[in-house]
């Protein structure tokens, strides 16, 4: 499994954000900036968040991007499957399909399949507020 660039900018994205912690909108460029992240490249992100209503939008004079609701409420694994088509880690159990080019790896399967559930369990018990303060997962 790899997270796209679009999937880990949106986490920093979201952690920005959360960091402010302000009831007013955030523009855009500021994020831009604190992030280091191409302000073209995070619209199209921040577009996705707010079409999903992971965030509010506003356009224009004052307008930007906030929170809709407590760190502690968003998941990183929900953000995350925004982003990717799939937190599988092999092919064959993308999307629910079960795709085998072999027998060798229909045994395998259930492994797969438990890699998965820890990687999505782990992912889901993760959430922004976790990652504004984490130094180290450990305690998580």
């Amino acid at each position: 499994m790899m997270i796209s660039s679009k999937g880990r900018y949106a986490l920093r994205a979201m952690i920005d954000l959360a960091e402010q912690q302000k009831t007013e909108y955030i523009p855009l460029k500021e994020i831009a900036e604190r992030q280091n992240i191409s302000q073209k490249y995070l619209e199209s992100i921040m577009t996705i968040l707010s079409k999903s209503n992971y965030i509010d939008a506003l356009h224009g004079k004052g307008g930007g991007y906030r929170l809709n609701r407590s760190p502690k409420e968003y998941r990183v694994g929900d953000i995350l499957r925004l982003f990717e088509r799939t937190l599988a880690p092999v092919s064959s159990i993308k999307n629910n399909e079960k795709l085998f080019e072999s027998a060798s790896e229909y045994r395998m399967l259930s492994m797969w399949e438990n890699l998965d559930e820890v990687v999505n369990t782990f992912l889901d018990n993760v959430c922004i507020a976790d990652l504004m303060s984490a130094e180290d997962m450990s305690n998580i």
